[in-house]
């Protein structure tokens, strides 16, 4: 048990390339482990294989709470065709000359014009086609391979259009007769051929509990049918979600990017039957219209003559345009090097020898040949939709935008803001839409719906909810208070534990402040609340000269001014900065600080400094310093059920990835822990980069050595065992955020398989029991008070009837909804060896909303869960500024996972490492 002892912080530091990597694929079944073999051994005895772990049965419901009737966005939907069997076919497409096919836009409208053009050979069967590869309809084709050939007419693919190129043919042609051009009209051969057949009983069978390979795919199909009869109609799909070209649903958010509103529509199974779960959705689209009005709003600059068009090209590439006047539609492959007036390119000559040609600027051809004015391009570059060997030009004022084209960037935080403005919707006015959606969406007409006997009730579901009470909180001096809808404040309260704060220091980094009349404020707001403050050592104003110096050169110039004038190093730090939320000094600055030299900071930009502004600065001061701001009455006296009887680590667990559009940017796995037991409100946090994209944590046990573990996991638990007074922990409780149903085995067989070895290889005797519980935010499940204009209360907790048939799992709104339509956070519990009624386990993650020490709110999602986002974004801060890259472009393919060392991040400095810095 010595290993315990060791103050090991085991942060790994293994900057090898070997290190880094990911493990390569394994050959063998994860669960099997892989002989040696030796020819001078006997054969080794056969290993067995180690069950997989899956999701555990809900083992009753909660009953605590007063009762509440609510409604859900869940539709009934009744499925009348219990015996029949949907029949899935490939689908490969080629051109004439045997070509694959691979644009996507292209499938639909082939398959549109198969279904018409051979309706006999299909039995007159309707399908659901997924647009890709994949194909079903409901009982069988004629044959299990069918061969067709189609021919379409002006065919835009997203893919180039063939060898189109406006300017080559003889010039003086009408725009009419360029449309009529023989070669638009393309043939498409399609070939079919049976894959599998799904019993339609499985829908069935899965209401009952009875879950089977079938059925996810039966629901898929369902799945299919709805993004299809979407399609129809003209919609952008986003895998569930559908959005209308319709002006009224657009919003614009800035930068040349309109949020779009459509609506979300899945099928789900749960214990009250199948139902359509139908919720408002948004996504980012591109401004429609000219492509010069978009780059403008894009760069944020006044005319087109300002633009950075490195920066416009990247931006540019893969969008579809329309041009006028023939009114084509292309994608852009790129820009012009030179301007449109400097850019020749080679035309026949009309009238002349087959092959004479005459070099022509683009700008004199559409001038002079086709007699089109041109106001502004001349000095632009042109748009270039062509192939990387044969250009083919188009003077920007020509260019527009078509609509539906999706941006993939990140949003700025300014533009995230403005969305969030725009997208809410208040509780009634949220179900208005639903249920106009659902009528507008006339699935009744859908005949692949109406051959599954599919039919869906307009009315929401009823569920039984139930409020809980709230936890009561511990404050200083004895204090003990009951929270009003899910909201205290410190008004004539003390801290419960207040940290002096001393040996400090103010830094500014040229922001407009009168600095005296803060520190004199912060130091008399913090004597009400019960904290200490010391006068500050000094306020360290920036040099002017430096204002303009890159972040990390201003950093480090601040701190050599200041380390030339402190006797010592100071033990906390305030900053101020210039610019609200998105500073780019604010990575640099808490690298320094945190990794350098152990310092706790805090950072503020002030707008409005009142009492309530800086009650909050303190919390956030007090809780990094040690102090706890509040504490659970039952954390208190420990009687919390089971936790405060046994030893328990409650863990949070979270990945957060780079924007869509950024494939190369390590994604960053963050752990944090309690410690302190039997308290549940303190935690510290261990923080790691992995491969882009990759949603498992891969270093949570990290074997080095026989007798060296670098991982994640050992780190926490010597933590815990050396702040609990020696103990190890009996009970495990881990809170997993941010992984879909489909990854909840490798959860359970992966993460938790690394987290026992960890144990394990700390002491091979010891068994802690675990409890697994994923927090979903991003699903689709609303509830409303029928007849209330008012969000449901928080404490609000729904385990039936919406839920799962057969999982454990609840609904649980612990929060206050104060704007738009709260959603609730979807628990699931997949494994529980420690043996929690129902009713203490929803009380449990009840009260641990209430334990975030930056906040006087209960908050949507568990605390440990909310930490671990805030120090992986914190720590992602350290790495942001080496990358201002934007040539990730937004549809740019991912890299291979793990083809690159992923860079590793700092280790924080000893004397923070087990802070709440994050807070």
């Amino acid at each position: 048990m010595d290993l315990f002892e060791t103050n090991g912080n085991g942060n790994g530091n293994g900057n090898d390339a070997e290190d880094s990597l990911p493990p390569p694929p394994p050959v063998v079944p994860l669960d099997v482990v892989p002989v040696k073999a030796d020819p001078e051994l006997p054969p080794p005895e056969p290993i067995k294989k180690k069950p997989s772990r899956v999701p555990i049965a809900r083992r009753g419901t909660g009953s605590k709470g007063t009762k509440l009737q609510l409604l859900t966005n869940h539709f009934k939907v009744n499925v009348n065709n219990n015996d029949g069997h949907f029949f899935q076919y490939s689908v490969s497409l080629a051109y004439e000359d045997g070509r694959p096919v691979e644009g996507k836009g292209v499938g639909r409208k082939v398959l549109d014009k198969v279904h018409e053009t051979y309706a006999s050979e299909l039995n007159g069967k309707d399908f659901a086609y997924d647009g890709e590869k994949t194909l079903f309809t409901v009982g069988s084709l004629a044959r299990n391979k069918l061969e067709f050939q189609v021919v379409l007419e002006d065919v835009t693919s997203n893919r180039n259009n063939g060898n189109l190129s406006p300017e080559h043919g003889s010039p003086n042609e009408t725009d009419k007769k360029r449309m009529r051009r023989p070669y638009r009209a393309k043939t498409f051969k399609v070939e079919l051929s049976f894959a599998s057949k799904i019993p339609m009983q499985a829908i069935a069978n899965a209401l009952r509990g009875q879950e089977s390979e079938n059925f996810q795919e039966a629901i898929r199909v369902l799945d299919i049918i709805l993004r299809q009869h979407a399609a129809k109609q003209g919609c952008l799909l986003v895998r569930q979600s559908y959005f209308h070209n319709d002006p009224k649903n657009f919003a614009d958010v800035g930068g040349g990017v309109l949020g779009c509103r459509g609506f979300h529509s899945s099928f789900r199974t749960t214990q009250s039957g199948l139902s359509l779960n139908i919720d408002v959705s948004t996504t980012m689209i591109i401004t429609p219209g000219p492509v010069v009005d978009f780059l403008i709003a894009n760069q944020n600059v006044r005319d087109p003559f300002s633009l950075d068009w490195a920066k416009a090209k990247r931006t540019l590439k893969n969008l579809r345009i329309k041009t006028s006047p023939s009114n084509q539609e292309f994608k852009i492959s790129g820009l012009s090097e030179l301007p449109c007036k400097e850019q020749m390119f080679t035309m026949k000559v009309k009238g002349g020898a087959d092959d004479a040609t005459e070099e022509v600027t683009v700008y004199d051809y559409f001038v002079k040949h086709r007699n089109i004015q041109l106001r502004y391009s001349a000095d632009l570059p042109c748009i270039n939709v062509g192939k990387p060997k044969r250009p083919t030009y188009f003077p920007l004022e020509l260019c527009s935008l078509v609509s539906l084209q999706r941006y993939t960037k990140a949003l700025s935080t300014l533009q995230r803001a403005s969305l969030v403005e725009k997208s809410r919707q208040k509780p009634q006015e949220r179900m208005r839409v639903l249920s106009d959606a659902l009528k507008i969406s006339n699935y009744g007409a859908e005949p692949m719906l109406r051959n599954c006997g599919v039919q869906i009730n307009p009315s929401f579901t009823q569920v039984d909810g139930r409020v809980l009470q709230a936890p009561r909180l511990k404050f200083g001096n004895g204090e003990d208070f009951n929270p009003r809808n899910g909201r205290w404040n410190f008004n004539n309260k003390k801290i419960v534990d207040p940290v002096k704060i001393e040996r400090w220091a103010v830094v500014n980094f040229s922001a407009r402040c009168n600095m005296q009349g803060l520190v004199r404020d912060l130091i008399k707001c913090g004597n009400m609340k019960g904290i200490m403050v010391e006068d500050p050592f000094d306020v360290f104003e920036e040099n002017p000269q430096f204002r303009r110096a890159p972040p990390v050169v201003r950093v480090e110039k601040m701190f050599e001014h200041m380390m030339s004038k402190l006797p010592g190093a100071p033990k906390f730090l305030l900053c101020l900065l210039p610019e609200r939320k998105n500073s780019d000094l604010y990575g640099p600055w808490k690298k320094k600080n945190l990794a350098d030299y152990g310092i706790v900071t805090q950072c503020i930009a002030p707008t409005k400094v009142n009492d309530q502004y800086l009650t909050n600065v303190l919390l956030k001061i007090n809780a990094k310093l040690g102090g706890m701001n509040s504490l659970l009455g039952v954390e208190h006296s420990p009687s919390i059920p089971i936790i405060s009887k046994a030893p328990t680590l409650i863990l949070g667990m979270d990945v957060s990835h780079g924007s869509p559009g950024q494939s190369d940017i390590p994604s960053i796995a963050a752990v944090v822990s309690s410690r302190h037991w039997p308290l549940i409100s303190k935690y510290r946090a261990c923080v790691r980069t992995q491969s882009p994209k990759v949603e498992m944590i891969d270093n949570l046990f990290k074997k080095v050595s026989d007798k060296e573990d670098e991982g994640i996991i050992r780190e926490l638990l010597i933590d815990f065992y050396s702040s609990s007074g020696k103990r190890k922990p009996d009970n495990i409780i881990i809170f997993r955020d941010g992984v879909s149903e489909s990854q909840f085995n490798q959860v359970l067989n992966q993460e938790l398989d690394q987290i026992i070895q960890a144990c394990k290889f700390l002491d091979e005797n010891w068994d802690p029991k675990f409890l697994v519980i994923v927090a979903q935010k991003n699903h689709h499940t609303k509830f409303f008070q029928p007849g209330s204009p008012d969000n449901v209360p928080p404490g609000t907790v729904i385990d039936n009837k919406v839920c799962h048939p057969r999982n454990y799992d609840f609904y649980l709104c612990a929060h206050a909804g104060m704007i738009g339509t709260t959603r609730p956070t979807h628990y699931h519990v997949l494994l529980d060896e420690i043996g929690f009624s129902a009713d203490d386990l929803q009380e449990l993650v009840h009260s641990l909303s209430y334990v975030y020490q930056r906040s006087t709110t209960a908050i949507s999602v568990v605390a440990p869960i909310c930490y671990a986002h805030l120090a992986a974004t914190q720590m992602g801060q350290f790495m942001k500024f080496d990358d201002k890259s934007e040539t990730s472009s937004s549809h740019g393919g991912l890299t291979a996972a793990g083809a690159l060392p992923v860079p590793q991040l700092p280790k924080l400095e000893e004397k923070v490492c087990n802070s709440m810095f994050f807070c």
